[in-house]
């Protein structure tokens, strides 16, 4: 593997440089795919972002400014536009609740287990039900660790914008999710005591 910058991998693929995108790609794909599963709540609807994110990418390789923006961010930019495009043409479809539930594993408490998917479960429901504009800074921001100045970017607006709403959508999401009846403990069926 090469230890070419991404900004290095750019003004190569804008020069035509097939190996310059492959690398990109390898690069960043699990993180725009990341993003736009965040975004769009549907893991096909990600695939095709992530699709047309690098087709554009391709296409338009010699429109990145790197003084403009970090590549990470541009591409996040790039994957917003074709996630908002995705959830107005399609009906949304729910994410999964656990795909490591594929995976065997031995659960040593089961109703902790139980609770933590509930928790799961319900917190990926608050996100999607969140407005737009607020559950993209909680993915930018909180799930994918962008700075404010970069989230800004990506949104095209200003710090404070994204801070405001970071304050709002947080607030949201702990509302909905203490609010929740399905987030109660399980119980457990009463016993009688044996004396």
């Amino acid at each position: 593997m090469t230890d070419d910058t991404a900004e290095e991998l750019m003004a190569r693929m804008a020069e035509g440089d097939r190996e310059a995108f492959t690398l990109l790609y390898r690069r960043y794909r699990p993180d725009v795919y990341r993003f736009a599963a965040h975004y769009c709540g549907s893991l096909a609807q990600a695939e095709d972002v992530v699709q047309d994110v690098f087709v554009a990418v391709i296409q338009h390789a010699s429109r990145y400014r790197p003084e403009r923006s970090a590549v990470l961010p541009w591409l996040f930019g790039i994957a917003r536009n074709y996630a908002r495009r995705r959830r107005s043409e399609r009906p949304m479809l729910p994410l999964p609740v656990d795909d490591a539930a594929a995976v065997p594993s031995v659960e040593i408490d089961p109703l902790a287990g139980i609770t933590r998917d509930r928790q799961a479960v319900e917190l990926h429901r608050a996100l999607r039900e969140l407005p737009g504009r607020y559950r993209e800074v909680i993915v930018l921001c909180d799930l994918h660790d962008l700075t404010y100045l970069d989230a800004a970017g990506v949104l095209g607006c200003a710090v404070g914008t994204v801070r405001s709403r970071l304050h709002r959508a947080r607030a949201m999401l702990t509302h909905r999710l203490t609010d929740s009846p399905r987030l109660l403990s399980p119980r457990l069926p009463a016993t009688r005591a044996v004396l």
